[in-house]
């Protein structure tokens, strides 16, 4: 079977269940928005974007490096460098996960009108997120180790159950809409899953031989990766939680909620287009060893020609059930359906440039995409602060089009000047018809 072949029936198996898991997620978005109302809903999806910004930044970055340091050790047989690497994110997202629980509750004041949502909830949200940031670490390494439904599967199905069951015992116990409450049994939930999940890396990473030398270089080259990957990570996985926290101020409650919803819907086609540059990275590595420039270039058109019609088939799903998806929350979400079909076509634009910061990183130059990002974020703000009081969700979704077909561009072209490879679809085409 070709590269293209097994990455997409490896892909599509893990989307598939991922697409069973967003099942749960959205049964429980919609009992909220029939049940609690949109308000509540609109409360929720806020935690969540929190949590996930916070589950980002507790280990310093170093959950968006794992799959690639992870991918390398392991290909190489470093176990000793392996063990240290993890077990300092580990550390760090736990240190860190302290100072948020002190500290967090008065620095959301800072957020504006997002922060006074969130400040009753504060200590389940920072909970949910210290669970989240150990299921970042834990996932990134397995799957750089080659064990990616090890990785993704608590994640993708057991977090969606686990979801629903915290919401379905509190609406049985409690008369009334009782948010923090359904929070608190989640957090605690969450945070057993996922410290199981961390035993699951521990086997893992021992399985790697140890006989390798310590370099002590090492932890400074983990920081000089890490700093500009969390940055890149926040502006590209987690996007649309920066953007809702932005929108808080300048939609109303019910309009949040509807972007909210069409942000998941995003955020789940995404995962596809994710999972597909995570399964290759190691045998990009397997090429880099062996200084195998033709090999490298294979895999990353390979790996793109699946993203990319995997976008397009997401699009056109989207157009097509996208509305009637929506009104499972209420009717008033059918107005989101254009402006989520907006948001996949990004992601399209997205999978067709290519992963251009993972191969900067990879030819050493992981602050080379950072300009790209800045870029971004710039034309987020300044969009949103211009379309959004004028044409509310539309203007919302033409924004954030608006900034990833930027930054997708501008990556696209920074790694074909600083590295020297066309990491766009258009490069393999261009190759096939040399």
């Amino acid at each position: 079977m070709s590269i293209a072949g097994r990455l997409a029936s490896k892909s599509v198996m893990i989307f598939a269940l991922r697409i069973f898991g967003a099942g749960f997620i959205f049964l429980v978005q919609a009992a909220i928005s029939r049940v609690w109302g949109a308000q509540s809903l609109g409360d929720f999806l806020l935690v969540i974007a929190a949590a996930n910004l916070i589950a980002v930044m507790l280990p310093l970055g170093f959950q968006t490096v794992s799959t690639y340091f992870s991918a390398e050790y392991g290909s190489r047989g470093e176990g000793n460098h392996l063990r240290r690497f993890v077990g300092r994110a580990y550390i760090q997202m736990a240190l860190m996960g302290v100072a948020i629980l002190a500290l967090g509750w008065p620095l959301s004041f800072v957020l504006g009108e997002a922060g006074a949502h969130l400040r009753p909830i504060w200590v389940q949200t920072a909970l949910i997120g210290i669970a989240t940031a150990i299921t970042y670490i834990s996932t990134t390494t397995l799957v750089g180790l080659k064990h990616p439904m090890a990785g993704y599967l608590p994640d993708m199905i057991f977090r969606p159950a686990l979801t629903l069951g915290a919401f379905g015992a509190v609406a049985l116990m409690s008369p009334v809409a009782d948010l923090g409450l359904m929070l608190w049994v989640l957090a605690g939930a969450l945070l057993v899953l996922f410290g199981f999940q961390s035993i699951r890396v521990r086997r893992a990473v021992v399985a790697v031989p140890r006989d390798d030398a310590l370099r002590q270089s090492e932890p400074r080259r983990w920081w000089r990766f890490a700093t500009p990957w969390v940055l890149i990570t926040l502006a590209s996985d987690y996007f649309f939680d920066i953007n809702l926290i932005l929108l808080a101020g300048l939609l109303d409650r019910t309009d949040l909620a509807i972007f909210g919803v069409s942000t998941r819907i995003f955020a789940l086609a995404s995962f596809g287009v994710v999972a597909v540059y995570a399964l290759t990275l190691p045998n990009m590595f397997d090429a880099e060893r062996d200084a195998d420039r033709g090999a490298f270039g294979k895999r990353v058109g390979e790996a793109n020609l699946v993203t990319t019609g995997l976008a397009l088939a997401l699009f056109v799903g989207v157009l097509l059930v996208g509305r009637y998806a929506l009104m499972l929350f209420g009717d008033e979400f059918a107005d989101g359906a254009l402006p989520v079909a907006i948001l996949c076509l990004g992601l399209v634009v997205r999978a067709a440039f290519g992963p251009a910061s993972l191969v900067l990183s990879m030819h050493d130059r992981p602050w080379a995409s950072l300009p790209s990002v800045g870029l971004g974020l710039v034309a987020l703000i300044v969009g949103n602060l211009t379309l959004v009081p004028p044409y509310g969700l539309m203007g919302a979704a033409i924004s954030a089009f608006i900034a990833i077909s930027l930054w997708s561009v501008s990556l696209w072209a920074t790694a074909l000047y600083r590295a020297k490879i066309d990491v766009s679809i258009f490069g393999r085409f261009r190759a096939v018809a040399a």
